[in-house]
């Protein structure tokens, strides 16, 4: 395939040129999107979602437990449809467990530690969850130091194993970055079960990314190749393969009229991070720039025609801090509509 085809087949499965109707949408379609940073993955549902959509909207979709931000994949945060939240741990929690295990050694946390946990803060997380500092109060009442990141790691162990998740936003003036852990039995009320998760995993991986090959799909998963490899002949006849070990969904949404050239990525987008091999997007020389770098950051992006061509800053999109220009945009003020629609985004 033709690099500027599959730049421009991967901008509409990614629905940045194929934009959806709502941010739940957005969610449904792309499955999961990174989001450890909390802005970043927020941002990255409204620039797939026609309109306006304000950062309110996706605050309302988490306070209505429409969506989660949970660790489905990789140990890493990611925000997804809530009702997919169980069937993709049912996939990948093993390997992440597995992934794991050193470093709860390390920081004692074994069976006993975790039943500890689960017996405090059970009751403690209905009638609408704690926030993360509230938790590890509760952890230090019973004994358990959440120190060195102990704590950061109960909570994922505690949500790989289905019991909680990340919900409601925390009210407060200006950009809030805090949501409240809540129990899974109290804030998702429908759950999604596919005959297949396995299949219906690399289906939806595919469905928002491709195209994209099994190499894409282990490392966005987390997955083995030889699990990887499994999922891709398990959902054969649900994909297409369009050139060898090259995969697009069969039904492909349609490019809007009028899509825009250029576009404002966040952090960690979805669009740059979630493939093996980013030099299709990225120039070599540009990738370490762009990250992930040392501390694992990834730095919000701007895209022009299927390339990354600089980079910017969420903080200062707003104070007119130009971005970072690889190579000068051909339309500038393109790049410029990108961000000022970000800035929108955050005002309410």
């Amino acid at each position: 395939m033709k690099t500027a085809t599959l730049l421009a087949e991967r901008l509409r499965s990614h629905r940045l040129t194929a934009p959806t109707k709502t941010v739940a949408d957005a969610a449904h379609h792309m499955l999961a999107v990174q989001s450890q940073d909390f802005t970043a993955g927020r941002w990255a549902l409204a620039v797939r979602t026609r309109g306006e959509p304000r950062m309110s909207d996706v605050d309302r979709a988490f306070d209505g437990g429409i969506l989660v931000r949970a660790w489905p994949m990789r140990g890493t945060l990611h925000t997804l449809p809530a009702r997919d939240l169980g069937w993709v741990l049912s996939v990948t929690a093993a390997r992440q467990r597995q992934q794991a295990a050193g470093r709860h050694r390390d920081l004692g946390i074994d069976d006993d530690m975790v039943a500890l946990a689960v017996r405090a803060l059970t009751p403690a997380l209905h009638d609408g969850g704690r926030t993360r500092a509230e938790i590890f109060e509760i952890l230090e009442g019973v004994g358990i130091d959440p120190t060195g990141q102990r704590g950061l790691h109960l909570l994922f162990v505690l949500t790989i194993d289905g019991l909680i998740c990340q919900g409601p936003v925390v009210a407060r003036e200006g950009m809030t970055r805090e949501q409240r852990f809540v129990l899974v039995d109290d804030h998702i009320r429908d759950h999604a079960r596919p005959d297949d998760p396995l299949a219906e995993l690399f289906v939806r991986y595919i469905t928002g990314h491709g195209p994209a090959g099994v190499a894409d799909f282990a490392w966005w998963s987390g997955l083995t190749l030889g699990q990887s490899r499994e999922a891709a002949v398990r959902a054969a006849g649900r994909v297409d393969e369009v050139a060898e070990g090259l995969f697009v969904a069969i039904e492909r949404p349609r490019r809007a009229p009028g899509a825009a050239s250029v576009l404002a990525l966040g952090a960690f987008d979805e669009y740059y991070l979630s493939y093996a091999d980013r030099t299709t997007v990225c120039a070599p020389e540009h990738l370490a720039t762009v990250g992930p770098g040392k501390n694992g950051m990834v730095r919000a992006t701007l895209v022009e025609d299927g390339r990354v061509i600089g980079c910017w800053m969420h903080a200062t999109a707003s104070r007119g801090v130009p971005p970072e220009y690889f190579a000068a945009p051909a339309d500038a003020d393109a790049a410029m509509a990108s961000l000022a629609r970000f800035e929108r985004f955050t005002e309410s």
